[in-house]
């Protein structure tokens, strides 16, 4: 295992790499050998800085012996996947870039040579038919090193896949660098990561779809009995009528059915109700439900990383009596993930199922106070303050459900609206990292903080603030909310339920304001007073020129008048 510090050319046959680069990094490995074989390259672990993009930090791997070669991929922070990156020949090159953000960048990368179609490149396969099973090789014997190994489950159509794993036994390590199984939500390795495992575990696996692949990957140290798993097949939900839809914002449900679609369920626009028979729908052109989130019945379930809000529609039959009822039931239900909103609406008619699904969000806004009474928000942009002025800051989630609760885990300044340089932490992980900052006991669907304006304004003309939210259950107590200051984070609990970013500014010096507002004075009163200015300097110069004749006047008189004093005198002499 190397820590190289930035680049490096690699001969051996097979290595470990354990990398971490700081900002402004531009660095190139080359990875050769005279071996007519190919070269398999995964990055089973990588940290970029935080919400950095393709353009700005990544890892290009280039099939080939420099960074002229065609290029292979691309490694980003988006990036949800575990890359593995094949060469075709026996060389292989790869550049890390970095931005100015200044954060230590991890990356765990190992590559070994290997001869494709040899029989230790013999495993995995393909996975048809409703259910099945599959074994890591050797199992239960220790599976061995450098193998990798990928198996595409493909169900009936229709159909979504679950998958088990009765027995599971990896090689362990914190992020599962080392031996690991991870799991796609599609055909091949560019779907969806689901999850990646290691360790000994009995992990589970639910499809989007009617196709899974699963990943193998062992490296060169310790080998254990692998696993033995098996999968599934689940009816998926049946299409629903075109407009039938399901809006789900912050603070309402709106739900829309068309008559055609009630009518091939054998019922009327007028035998519908919520899970509160007094929330009855407007009837137009379509049937129309919509109401606060939190009302009409409403069930609202805390699901760890979401939070899911449920009401059922019950259809009666059409003013006749029927012995045998169908147990038929619309159910609308919105989840709340990290930065979206999911929302399913489905039917239940002898336990057929029909959905449809969309996307939304929660609406979280910030802003500036004049007081602690947070009563009277500051309208105006910039925000002109004076150094060391209390500011008062508030985060609203804009929702009618009064179980929320709004936590601040982070608040940063930039000088930069895009805070890609250079930032000040005032808050991180729930804990306040400058010591002016004083946060609120948390109110209704609001996160509150005050604190002094800070040393950047001295070096900056314009601060931006940006905070991120949590957002979960009030009655949870295993939340992430309810832990607050959490400068470690642990794994053993849910650490949140919904994250949401904020930006408000920019932030202004007062004394800028009054600097160019008195600069700009000056100019107009200069303007309006040049001409006087003009009539000013020529009395001026006509009073010179008339002070200056005066004294020759009277520099002339004394002379003459010192003469005639002398002369006097010598008469005097003589007499």
């Amino acid at each position: 295992t190397g820590v190289p510090r930035c680049g490096a050319s690699l001969y051996e046959p097979n290595k470990t790499l354990r990398i971490e680069l700081n900002a402004n990094a531009n660095c190139t490995w080359q990875i050769q050998r005279n071996a007519n074989q190919t070269i398999r390259l995964i990055f089973s672990h990588f940290k970029f800085a935080p919400s950095s993009s393709c353009g700005t930090e990544s890892i290009k791997v280039f099939d080939g012996p420099s960074t002229d070669s065609p290029l292979l991929g691309q490694v980003c922070n988006d990036t949800d996947a575990v890359p593995v990156l094949e060469s075709s020949s026996d060389s292989l090159t790869f550049l890390i870039t970095t931005n100015s953000v200044a954060f230590t960048r991890n990356f765990f990368v190992y590559y070994y040579f290997f001869s494709p179609g040899s029989k230790t490149e013999n495993c995995g396969g393909q996975l048809t038919g409703p259910n099945g099973t599959f074994t890591s090789p050797n199992y239960p014997a220790p599976y061995p090193q450098f193998r990798y190994c990928v198996w595409h489950i493909q169900a009936p159509k229709n159909s979504k896949i679950n998958l088990e794993f009765q027995d599971f036994f990896l090689e362990l390590d914190r992020n599962c660098q080392l031996d690991f199984t991870a799991v796609y939500d599609g055909p091949t390795t560019d779907s969806g990561l689901l999850g990646k495992v290691c360790g000994h575990a009995q992990p589970t696996f639910e499809s989007s779809s009617n196709t899974m692949t699963v990943v193998l990957s062992t490296d060169d140290t310790n080998s254990y009995r692998g696993f033995s798993a098996q999968y599934s097949s689940v009816p998926l939900p049946g299409p629903v009528e075109p407009n039938t839809t399901l809006t789900c914002s912050s603070d309402s449900m709106r739900i829309v059915l068309s008559k055609s679609y009630l009518a091939s369920l054998g019922f009327r626009e007028a035998h519908l109700q919520l899970n509160d028979p007094s929330c009855r729908p407007v009837v137009t052109d379509s049937v129309i439900f919509s109401f606060p989130l939190a009302s009409c019945g409403t069930i609202q379930k805390d699901e760890g990383h979401s939070i899911t809000y449920t009401n059922t529609i019950s259809l009666a039959p059409a003013g006749i009596i029927i012995t045998h009822q169908r147990n038929t039931e619309i159910i609308a239900q919105c989840r709340m993930r990290n930065n979206e909103t999911l929302e399913v609406i489905y039917s239940t008619t002898n336990n057929a199922i029909q959905n449809l699904a969309a996307v939304g969000r929660y609406n979280v806004t910030m802003a500036f106070y004049e007081s602690d009474l947070f009563s009277k928000p500051i309208q105006y942009s910039p925000y002109y303050v004076d150094l060391n002025q209390t500011l008062f800051a508030e985060v609203t989630l804009h929702s009618t459900d009064p179980n929320l609760q709004v936590f601040i885990d982070t608040c940063t300044a930039s000088p930069q609206p895009d805070f890609g340089s250079l930032t000040y932490d005032l808050i991180r992980s729930g804990c306040t990292k400058d010591d002016t900052v004083v946060t609120y006991p948390a109110l209704e669907n609001h996160g509150r903080f005050k604190f002094r304006a800070f040393r950047f304004l001295r070096s900056f003309p314009s601060v931006y603030l940006q905070c991120e939210v949590v957002i979960c259950d009030r009655n949870s107590t295993t939340s992430r909310c309810a832990r607050g200051c959490s400068a470690r984070q642990r794994r053993a609990t849910a650490p949140y339920t919904w994250r949401a970013n904020t930006v408000v500014g920019p932030i202004r010096l007062r004394r800028d304001r009054r600097a160019a507002e008195h600069s700009e004075s000056l100019t107009e009163v200069e303007a309006e007073k040049a001409p006087n200015l003009q009539q000013y300097n020529f009395y001026t110069l006509a009073a010179v020129v008339l002070i200056s004749n005066i004294l020759i006047v009277v520099a002339v008189i004394l002379k003459h008048h010192k003469h005639q004093v002398g002369h006097s005198y010598q008469n005097v002499q003589r007499s």
